[in-house]
């Protein structure tokens, strides 16, 4: 069974940097892809980064130039390096495993961006 586990959220000024890790144990036999999403209150969940088995990774337009999404595969791990955070960056993020199955989720992390 594939369990994920997020750690790395926290309370951060604004202007000020986080780093996001996800811990994957459990094994997937297909291809896949791995990133992170997040929830901010009243809002729909949406994607934030995403990294491919071959590295190429895609970004949404408001983390652009801020965020780096990386993986380690020989640690199932996938990292989010968050810089320049904002006020609106305040959501919970969530890690994602995308296979041609299905999309598994960790349980979420807090990132809350406030002065």
């Amino acid at each position: 069974q594939v369990q994920l586990v997020e750690s790395g959220g926290g309370l951060v000024q604004p202007g000020g940097s986080l780093k996001l890790s996800c811990a994957r144990s459990g094994s997937i036999v297909s291809i896949y892809t791995m990133g992170w999403y997040r929830q901010a209150p009243g809002k729909q969940r949406e994607l934030v980064a995403i990294i491919s088995s071959t590295d190429s990774t895609n970004y949404s337009d408001s983390v652009k130039g801020r965020f780096t999404i990386s993986r380690d595969n020989a640690k199932n791990t996938v990292v989010l390096q968050m810089n320049s955070l904002k006020p609106e960056d305040t959501a919970v993020y969530y890690c994602a495993v995308i296979t041609t199955r299905r999309t598994y989720w960790g349980q979420g992390t807090q990132v809350t961006v406030s002065s």
